[in-house]
């Protein structure tokens, strides 16, 4: 009888394993250089990331991907296909959303790797901090956010942005 091989996608700790790169097992390089990065900054959460880097995580099944931006900036601007979204402020006053710490617990635990986007990367690093003092031990910011930062038009959306580096986004 032959032995059933399944081909099933490998972590990047385990493909980088097979390719003689040596760090802790189950810790992205990506993850651990933005760790790096926020110690140095002194910053007051997990780290930071680019778009770039945030979707590699997210589509290789390492970090999960959370929307803080309201349910209308989602709906009207556009947000990313099957991302979480835990709304950091709601309302036209933006006023703090209260079960933001258990609303973010209810997607995958304190433990869970997630990285978090808003429009520019500012709210979500609020929302990156309040959760690291909520307990969650790995809670990423998403830096230039969905629409990226203002130009010196004071538009969005012109050089930087996950939008603006053509990952998935969908509007409806």
């Amino acid at each position: 009888m032959s032995d059933l091989v399944i081909d099933r996608p490998q972590s990047a700790s385990a493909a980088a394993h097979h390719a003689g790169e040596t760090y802790s097992a189950g810790v992205s390089p990506i993850l651990e250089n933005a760790r790096q990065r926020a110690q140095a900054e002194a910053l007051p959460y997990a780290g930071s990331l680019s778009p770039r880097d945030a979707w590699q995580l997210v589509s290789c099944g390492e970090a999960v991907l959370v929307d803080v931006r309201t349910l209308e900036e989602r709906k009207f601007v556009g947000h990313v296909p099957d991302s979480k979204h835990v709304a950091w402020a709601t309302g036209l006053s933006l006023s703090r959303n209260p079960r933001f710490a258990k609303e973010l617990e209810s997607k995958g635990g304190k433990g869970e790797v997630f990285v978090l986007l808003c429009r520019s990367g500012k709210r979500s690093a609020a929302a990156a901090e309040a959760a690291t003092k909520a307990g969650f031990s790995n809670v990423f910011n998403i830096n230039e956010g969905f629409e990226g930062d203002l130009d010196a038009q004071q538009r969005r959306g012109a050089f930087n942005g996950w939008r603006h580096a053509g990952l998935p986004w969908v509007q409806d």
